[in-house]
């Protein structure tokens, strides 16, 4: 299934009654990207997500409830197995976390395996631009927001907090502004959304 198949797939399933629609659409987003390529790689779906199969049905059933089953089937019944970095961003961004854990800590598995992919992180995560992953960070994590006040990439940043958290030095350079590769952190992050995201312009 393709990203944008499984987007609309997800979207029609869920249940905008129990949730606000931004965090269906950010669910949606992650997970569709997530399903094609888990379906690109042969692999299941907790590989992919950082979900397993209790957690995914969890979500399922609280976010996409006709999706359920077929998610908790696509995860796979092997476990994600997270390394050290990616549970210290998953930490970091529960300690920062503001709303119910019950919906933060899935999240913030999903954006933590994500943030393993090669592109930007509104790219990892299927959103239509770093401006729609600013308002997931403003509206779930504020206090990271007010510690990223210099807005340094996303991915950066976290591994940067992961680095000093343990004790690791993660460039030489005194201060952000004396490094000679300054735009590597703070450069644009233009790209091309991994969805279409036509589907979304209509229905948000």
């Amino acid at each position: 299934m393709n990203a944008d198949r499984a987007y609309r797939w997800l979207m029609e399933a869920g249940d905008a009654s129990t949730s606000e629609r931004f965090d269906l659409h950010v669910v949606a987003s992650i997970l569709a990207v997530a399903i094609a390529q888990a379906d690109e790689e042969g692999a299941p779906l907790a590989r992919t997500s950082g979900l397993d199969c209790a957690t995914l049905s969890q979500v399922a059933h609280e976010l996409f409830p006709a999706a359920a089953p077929a998610l908790a089937a696509m995860a796979g019944a092997v476990g994600p197995s997270p390394q050290i970095e990616e549970k210290s961003v998953i930490d970091i961004l529960l300690i920062y976390a503001n709303g119910p854990i019950d919906f933060l800590r899935p999240l913030a598995t999903m954006i933590a395996r994500r943030c393993q992919e090669p592109h930007h992180l509104w790219q990892d995560l299927g959103l239509r631009n770093r401006g729609e992953l600013s308002q997931l960070m403003a509206r779930h994590f504020p206090r990271l927001i007010e510690r990223n006040s210099g807005d340094m990439k996303w991915k950066k940043f976290l591994y940067r907090m992961v680095c000093g958290a343990e004790g690791f030095t993660l460039c030489p350079a005194p201060v952000c502004s004396d490094c000679d590769d300054f735009a590597s952190c703070f450069g644009s992050e233009e790209g091309v959304a991994q969805l279409s995201h036509a589907y979304q312009e209509e229905r948000l």
